[in-house]
C-alpha cells in the first residue's frame, strides 16, 4: 500500500513539473532585445494616444499628464516588421500642493506591428489593434494572442513605476502621497 501512494506522489509531481514546464515556455517568446527595440516606440504612441482623454486636463491648475508603460506578452519578428502582443497601462498623474494626483486610466491589451525606422534609428509603429468592449472582448483576445499571453491579461499592472515617473517629472519628492481627482 506504501509504494502506490509514494508512485502516485512521484506521479503528481511529475505531472505537476511537465506542466509548469509547458506554461513556462509559453514565455519564452519574448525576445529581450528586440522589446528593449520595440518598446520605446510603442509607450511613446500610447502616450500620445492618451493625452487629451483624461478627467485632470479639464483643470487647468492641475498641469496633468499622462504617463504609461506596456508590457510584452507575444513578440516576433518577421519580413522586416514586429507584432507585439502588449498588456498596457496608461494612468493620468498631476501635481496639486504637494501631492501626485491621480485621475484616471486605463489597462488595455493590444497588438501592435512595427517596422524598423532607419531615419531615426528605432522602430516606428505601423498599426495597433485593441478588444471591443464588452461581448467581443473574449473571442478577441482569444485570437490574438498565445493562451499563455490571454492568461495574462487579467493580471492588474504594476502602476509604481509610473508613480516614480510621474513623481520625478513634477519634481515631488520621492514619499509624496497619491491622492485621486
Amino acid at each position: 500500500m506504501t509504494s502506490v501512494r509514494i508512485w502516485g506522489v512521484g506521479a503528481g509531481a511529475v505531472a505537476v513539473l511537465v506542466v509548469t514546464a509547458v506554461w513556462a515556455q509559453g514565455s519564452a517568446g519574448v525576445d529581450a532585445g528586440l522589446w528593449a527595440g520595440v518598446r520605446p516606440a510603442i509607450e511613446a504612441r500610447l502616450v500620445v494616444q492618451a493625452a487629451g482623454t483624461g478627467a485632470g486636463e479639464s483643470e487647468p491648475a492641475l498641469r496633468s499628464r499622462w504617463f504609461c508603460r506596456a508590457e510584452a506578452l507575444d513578440l516576433a519578428e518577421s519580413g522586416g516588421q514586429v507584432r507585439a502582443g502588449v498588456n498596457t497601462l496608461c494612468l493620468e498623474y498631476g501635481e496639486r500642493a504637494g501631492a501626485l494626483v491621480e485621475c484616471g486610466g486605463a489597462q488595455i491589451p493590444q497588438v501592435v506591428r512595427l517596422e524598423r525606422d532607419p531615419a531615426h534609428g528605432g522602430y516606428r509603429v505601423l498599426s495597433e489593434e485593441e478588444p471591443p468592449d464588452g461581448e467581443g472582448y473574449g473571442t478577441w483576445t482569444a485570437g490574438h494572442f498565445s493562451r499563455y499571453a490571454e492568461s495574462r491579461l487579467d493580471e492588474e499592472m504594476e502602476s509604481s513605476g509610473l508613480e516614480t515617473v510621474a513623481r520625478t517629472h513634477f519634481a515631488l519628492p520621492a514619499d509624496a502621497p497619491v491622492r485621486y481627482c
